[in-house]
């Protein structure tokens, strides 16, 4: 692993440590008088019902639904753009699992920690399950978290930070939603960000240090096929390889 490596992975064991700790922060916060919804979340929920919209609540069940079967094509794509040049189909199944692999883990936080959703009546839009941490907005961002690791080693400049700041803003827009659509405490979606996050960060080390593991065996496959063999001739380097 090259010194460079070496200091993303410190700042990628930073992020998910800070991350970690902030969830886990959030989830006692919010869990400290488990029978009364915080101050703050009743505060923004309100405000959130009473300004909706018939063309606001339109909108918003459309963005809120790209956080479903569209998710998945994103992390898909995510998994092509990072893991190229292997076969596509091989790193979309990467992607695509990856996020299934994280809703996953969405789902036993969300039972273990059994948070009820607002009152029913604020609902615009379908939802079931428990609240904390919000299913869509961790679905969203750890699809958008994956679509950036692969922008990340697949673009340059301005385009990549323009396609990672379009990506961070769709999930940013589905958790909002759920906020709006009244099926989600504001907390629980900050949870979600939190959660997506972390995820992302973790995805994008085991990437690094497979990466990394993956060129130190090339590499050393390579130095065995040319080193000399035991009657000390040299390995046939094939047609147009073989020096002077």
């Amino acid at each position: 692993m090259t010194a460079e490596q070496r200091v993303v992975i410190r700042r990628l064991a930073v992020a998910g440590c800070l991350l970690t700790a902030a969830f886990a922060g959030l989830v006692a916060w919010v869990m400290v008088h488990p029978a009364h919804t915080p101050a703050l979340d009743l505060t923004l929920h309100a405000a959130a019902v009473r300004h909706r919209t018939p063309s606001g609540i339109t909108v918003a069940r459309a963005v809120t639904n790209s956080a479903e079967g569209f998710a998945f094509a994103v992390a898909a794509l995510g998994g092509v753009l990072a893991l190229r040049p292997r076969a596509w189909w091989l790193a979309a199944a990467v992607g695509a699992a990856a996020l299934g692999l994280g809703q996953l883990v969405r789902l036993g936080l969300s039972v273990a920690i059994a948070r009820p959703r607002p009152p029913a009546a604020d609902w615009v839009t379908a939802a079931g399950g428990y609240a904390l941490p919000s299913g869509h907005t961790t679905t969203a961002t750890l699809a958008a978290g994956l679509l950036c690791i692969g922008l990340a080693r697949s673009l340059r400049g301005p385009w990549r930070i323009v396609s990672m700041g379009i990506a961070a803003c769709w999930a940013i827009g589905v958790g909002s939603t759920r906020v709006y659509l009244g099926v989600h405490w504001p907390t629980d979606v900050v949870g979600g960000w939190m959660l997506g996050s972390l995820l992302s960060v973790l995805a994008a080390a085991l990437l690094l240090v497979g990466l990394d593991r993956g060129g130190s065996a090339g590499r050393a496959d390579q130095r065995e096929q040319l080193e000399p063999s035991d009657d000390g001739h040299q390995p046939d380097l094939g047609p147009g390889n073989v020096g002077p």
